[in-house]
């Protein structure tokens, strides 16, 4: 969790995602912003730098694959295609982006240029705000979406492609390890425990120390 910047942002729950859609987040666009973030993984430099003709076709149709620019992402890299889930196609259906010279599907004040990632963040944190959710940034949406595809099972090199991580190591510093899931890698152990072991084979010594107890519930 992070508090006033410091440790990894939170990673967020289905209630809480359905908080900020519902009460947090004011606007359509504020919405379609955290959508897009949410539903592709993207960084927020990344969102906020996208094109219009990036996302819609020139007739005004939704793309079935967003397009991250080489030169928006970290690294500059490469650039990026992500097909667009029904769930982000239906807030850019509604979404009608505003005309502004550099055509920037977020733009900033007046039409100038894009939405300024500090101003996004600020969006982000007073939506939290509102419903009372601590620890979270907009790196939230991206270590929520890689994450819940880590849970899922979906393969490590897959989900690399999508976030568009350097190595698998830096990727994997983004996934979180809930508790849960430690309980049930150490459950799976179980399995090598001799079939017919019972207390019988311990001596009184041992029984003692593994708090063995008989069929009345005394200690042997």
């Amino acid at each position: 969790m992070k508090i006033d910047g410091h440790g990894k942002a939170k990673v967020l729950t289905a209630e809480e995602i359905d908080a900020l859609f519902t009460q947090g987040l004011t606007t359509l666009r504020d919405k379609t912003l955290i959508a897009v973030m949410i539903y592709t993984a993207c960084r927020v430099n990344e969102a906020v730098t996208l094109k219009i003709k990036d996302v819609y076709d020139s007739k005004g149709r939704v793309r079935p694959e967003l397009i991250f620019r080489k030169g928006n992402t970290k690294g500059k890299l490469a650039t990026r295609t992500i097909p667009v889930l029904e769930d982000l196609r239906l807030f850019l259906l509604q979404y009608k982006p505003e005309k502004s010279r550099e055509s920037f599907l977020f733009p900033g004040r007046w039409g100038r240029g894009h939405l300024h990632p500090e101003y996004a963040s600020l969006i982000f944190r007073q939506a939290c705000k509102r419903v009372d959710i601590e620890g979270a940034s907009t790196h939230s949406c991206r270590r929520t979406a890689l994450t819940l595809m880590s849970n899922a099972g979906i393969p490590l090199r897959v989900i690399q492609e999508i976030s568009g991580h350097r190595n698998l190591e830096q990727l994997q510093n983004y996934l979180e390890v809930e508790t849960s899931q430690v309980k049930g890698a150490i459950a799976s152990l179980s399995v090598l425990t001799p079939a017919k072991m019972d207390s019988s084979d311990f001596t009184d010594d041992q029984r003692s120390a593994r708090g063995v107890v008989d069929a009345e519930g005394e200690r042997k």
